[in-house]
């Protein structure tokens, strides 16, 4: 499978040429062929790329096709005009129905990324509990869940402070806002600050560390990805709690 970025620049190609190249390949049936079902087949085509690539890829695919399907399948041919109402009409309709086709395929492969992701996220929740069950040493969950940030939030650097406050960075909440000082920090329009952020480690009211993440230049990870941050900072919570007690 190509990488997202990869196969979005494909498909932004494959707007632009797909068109040209199906109508081109239209022109020996355009005589007996009603110019209804080369739409149908122009729409396939916009679908195809919509769901390959993004939005402004079917957007684009819906409008190359339409200013192909006028040049190479209506009257007169091979110009850029329609002189048939029939015509004009099929081919406003195309453009109308690429747009709207080519949309909701996108949000389709949208939905799809989205189940994919939180499948992910509750394989590492999962994960990290049955770890906390079975450790007998608290740095190796620590340890686990360390790397697991990284990859969560996007960070470059991230470690585990215990039992200490010292200054005001800016703070990973429970409820995945970030806090910095007395205002809100808006990560989705900002990203992640660029000064360390702190996630602290609770369990049963009692304080036992924090980490001390850093962010990537550009990480902007979503709220879900953040909300399951906590959630693993709080099993680390749970281990420290459950192996202090084992160990006294």
């Amino acid at each position: 499978m190509l990488p997202y970025l990869s196969r979005d620049r494909v498909a932004l190609v494959a707007a632009v040429a797909l068109p040209p190249v199906v109508c081109a390949v239209l022109v020996p049936f355009r005589a007996s062929m009603s110019n209804t079902n080369a739409a149908l087949v122009l729409v396939v085509a916009v679908v195809g790329v919509a769901a390959l690539g993004h939005r402004l890829a079917g957007v684009l695919t819906a409008l190359s096709a339409a200013v192909w399907f006028d040049f190479f399948l209506t009257h007169p041919y091979e110009q850029f005009t329609i002189t048939k109402s029939a015509d004009i009409t099929t081919a406003v309709l195309l453009l109308v129905v690429g747009v709207v086709v080519s949309q909701l395929a996108a949000r389709a492969r949208e939905l799809k990324v989205i189940a994919i992701t939180d499948d992910d996220y509750l394989a590492q929740i999962h994960h990290t509990a049955r770890l906390v069950e079975t450790a007998t040493d608290p740095h190796t969950v620590i340890d686990h869940v360390r790397g697991q940030l990284v990859g969560l939030l996007g960070l470059s650097g991230c470690r585990f402070e215990y039992g200490t406050l010292i200054g005001h960075p800016p703070s990973l909440r429970e409820d995945g806002s970030i806090s910095w000082g007395r205002r809100r920090w808006d990560v989705d329009h900002n990203g992640l600050p660029g000064e360390e952020l702190e996630l602290r480690v609770f369990h049963n009211g009692r304080f036992y560390g924090r980490y001390m993440l850093q962010a990537a230049p550009g990480a902007a990870p979503p709220l879900a990805a953040r909300l399951v941050a906590v959630t693993l900072a709080n099993q680390v919570g749970t281990a420290l709690d459950t192996i202090s007690h084992v160990r006294a």
